[in-house]
């Protein structure tokens, strides 16, 4: 076990070893692995250009040389924050050749996130594009350095994808030019560190998900069967590739397993993806539910060739039975629901499951390894069919965060089961219907947001008091952000807008600034003299 993280009891890795489940592979192998099995394959699609499996293997090990000529060793910690293009994957490849650790940031990350993933990784680098969206993403990287030299920490090495400007930092064009790609092979475990996910956070920033060659791969493996990935799948990633969804459940990795392409989409909208769809004859599709509601009516407009999609994957939030019912018709294609999370446990609705289990539950979970427990408060396992607190354990589920020991001692069970947060309800079928929260965390269609998080920025403001944050229900998303404010005794009551520019000048990202703002005279209080956000959700409600 390693001081920042707990490992796997020795007796349970030897068993996920000996059942098969581990295959004892890095992913730096793994790929020399895929790659061997057709290099002129295309392996990836982005916007600009398309790459084989060999030109995969290629580019990511020029890119380790250059990572390394600027001081990247193993077991070092890289914040890799790239929207969805080709060099995301070039990138964390080149990382695992080196035997480093890729930590994932979303796009939508800014300042505030973006210090306490550094923080907390201590990352000795930062790989980053130039203009995403509109942003600038390299003022965000000088921002980066300074606050860290400030706090007199090293400030990260900087990487660009894209133009550098005149700032210290190194492009990735030149890691291309490094004197020796040949990386050498390096004395990496299948059982070490492989990646840092990012957890959705139930009372602050997030924490850090450790995940490891063997559990990861599994993961990636596993995914790809369950969803029927082969050679000759396309898969489209529509939201961004470096979310665990789209990166591993299947996603693109499970693809690359099973000997896929994989197709990156610049942005989520149903004009960008439903061409990619008919230009890359694409197979396969993971959209969370407000893109799928979003797609079923651009395809009912007519026009548009869906003719090649096998498979459409639907999760990181629940999926209205109304909407589900409309997917696979829509597509012409097979609906599969997806419910799981980056701590772990992925379940999986069954490709030919009828259609009442596959527009009404989330699905199975997808290894025979998977330990699901469901239980009341107290601790205790409920009747099949009764609602109660999903509890899981398995060959890639965690046993703790990274660095997080006194987290650790509440999120899990004395005996290793990871309290998922999430109400479930399971079928005789061993399906599972997830029917809500016992953690107070947002989900805005895949987006998760802790409240607490928001709560301490806005109290910052001069004119608020008191700040409860919380989720509403709404159509699209599922949820939104609401907030209520008390100002502060004598003093004028802000405004919407200038709490919202407030929150984003304290660097937050764009998802978790409230989308509605109620002034409240008072703030009602529970039993246990907490503020009580049922009660206000209730007063708020539209």
């Amino acid at each position: 076990m390693s001081k920042d993280w707990p490992g796997w009891p020795a007796e349970d890795a030897e068993r996920y070893h000996q059942a098969g489940w581990w295959a004892g592979e890095t992913f730096s192998a793994a790929l020399g692995r895929w790659a061997a099995r057709r290099p002129e394959h295309v392996a990836v699609v982005d916007h600009r250009r398309r790459l084989t499996y060999a030109d995969l293997v290629a580019e990511s090990r020029a890119v380790a040389g250059g990572l390394a000529d600027h001081g990247v060793r193993r077991g070092d910690r890289v914040v890799v924050q790239l929207p969805n293009v080709a060099e995301f994957l070039t990138t964390w490849f080149a990382l695992q050749h080196l035997g480093a650790v890729p930590v994932h940031a979303m796009p939508a990350h800014r300042s505030a996130e973006l210090e306490h993933l550094t923080d907390l990784a201590d990352a000795r680098a930062y790989v980053t594009t130039d203009v995403h969206q509109g942003f600038d993403h390299r003022t965000l990287a000088d921002h980066l350095a300074a606050a860290r030299v400030r706090a007199g920490r090293e400030a990260p090495l900087v990487v660009i994808v894209g133009e550098v400007g005149d700032r210290d930092a190194v492009a990735y064009d030149r890691l291309l030019a490094a004197a020796d790609p040949a990386v050498p092979d390096l004395a990496v475990s299948s059982r070490d560190l492989a990646l840092l996910l990012l957890s959705g956070g139930t009372t602050g920033l997030p924490k850090l998900i450790p995940r490891t060659h063997d559990d990861y791969l599994y993961n990636a493996r596993l995914s790809a069967e369950r969803c029927g990935m082969g050679p000759d799948t396309v898969f489209l990633a529509a939201l961004p590739v470096a979310f665990n969804y789209s990166w591993c459940c299947p996603g693109a990795l499970g693809t690359l397993s099973a000997g896929g392409t994989v197709v990156l989409a610049r942005d989520p909208s149903p004009d960008t993806v439903l061409d990619l769809v008919e230009a890359e004859r694409v197979t396969s599709l993971t959209l969370n539910p407000p893109l799928a509601g979003l797609y079923v009516e651009e395809i009912g407009f007519g026009g548009r060739d869906t003719s090649s999609v096998q498979v459409v994957d639907v999760g990181s939030a629940r999926l209205p039975d109304d909407v589900a019912a409309r997917v696979g018709p829509a597509f012409g294609a097979t609906l599969q629901q997806v419910y799981g999370m980056a701590e772990g446990l992925i379940c999986y609705t069954g490709l030919d499951d009828p259609d009442e289990l596959v527009t009404t539950t989330q699905g199975v979970p997808m290894s025979p390894g998977d330990e699901v427990r469901v239980v009341d408060g107290e601790g205790r396992d409920v009747a099949p069919g009764e609602p109660g607190e999903l509890l899981t354990r398995g060959p890639y589920t965690l046993r703790g965060y990274w660095r997080a020991a006194e987290h650790d001692a509440v999120a899990f069970t004395p005996d290793g089961f990871y309290r998922t947060g999430d109400l479930v309800r399971r079928l005789d079928s061993g399906h599972l219907v997830v029917v809500g929260r016992v953690k107070e965390q947002i989900n805005r269609g895949g987006e998760k947001v802790a409240p607490a998080e928001v709560e301490s920025h806005l109290v910052t403001h001069p004119l608020v008091e008191i700040a409860a944050v919380f989720g509403v229900p709404d159509p699209l998303y599922g949820e939104r952000v609401a907030a209520a404010v008390r100002p502060r005794p004598g003093g004028p009551a802000p405004d919407a807008a200038a709490l919202s520019v407030h929150l984003r000048e304290r660097g937050l990202a764009a998802y978790k600034i409230p989308e509605s703002f109620t002034i409240v005279d008072d703030v009602p209080l529970t039993a246990v003299a907490k503020i009580d956000k049922a009660a206000l959700r209730e007063a708020v409600r539209p």
